[in-house]
């Protein structure tokens, strides 16, 4: 007879990949994020006199804003409740990473914020889609409105720019490092 005991089965340190909602509201916020500076790109240079498509982008970059926003709150409301939490990367690599996801969210919370008043201070509702509206919460206020433009502008080019970092230092890792911080975003391990 043998006196070992059986050893117990190995341990799993860490879950190395993201869960499907968190992909999810990761993936849906960069979609949103690069149509609505599209929408707003074209709509300010493109066509600023067109009568036709600036209106149609308009009311596009505000129906998506509006879903943008509910993305931002369900998604901060995640990672705070439910999201599957990956230890951090080690070292500088590690402290700039968590420096930039909390811009990102600030921003991307003052971008929605900046968004509404902005759009109140114009006078206007929000049309969703043309499906239903959300009453101004302001009266109008021009001096104002055009301030609020201005910082929702730069908050936006803002967002663009660490977005743009963010997706610079994720194929950085990919390619260079060959690391696995790129795949951890990856909906092939989520059994979607």
């Amino acid at each position: 007879m043998d006196s070992k005991k059986p050893s117990a089965a190995p341990v799993v340190a860490t879950l190395e990949y993201y869960d499907k909602p968190t992909l999810i509201f990761h993936w849906l916020t960069a979609l949103l994020v690069v149509v609505q500076f599209a929408t707003a790109m074209i709509w300010n240079y493109v066509t600023p006199h067109d009568r036709y498509w600036r209106p149609l982008l308009e009311e596009t970059h505000v129906s998506l804003g509006i879903i943008l926003a509910a993305v931002i709150v369900l998604r901060v409301f995640w990672r705070f409740t439910g999201m599957r939490h990956l230890l951090p990367e080690a070292g500088i690599s590690g402290v700039l990473s968590r420096i930039m996801y909390l811009l990102l969210y600030v921003l991307l919370v003052a971008e929605a914020v900046l968004g509404f008043i902005l759009r109140w201070r114009q006078g206007e509702d929000f049309t969703f889609f043309g499906l239903f509206t959300v009453p101004a919460l302001l009266g109008e206020e021009k001096a104002a409105a055009h301030t609020i433009e201005e910082l929702h502008n730069w908050v936006g080019w803002a967002i663009i720019i660490l977005a743009a970092g963010h997706a610079v230092a994720a194929l950085v890792h990919h390619y260079i490092l060959k690391d696995k911080v790129m795949a951890r975003m990856s909906f092939r391990h989520t059994n979607l």
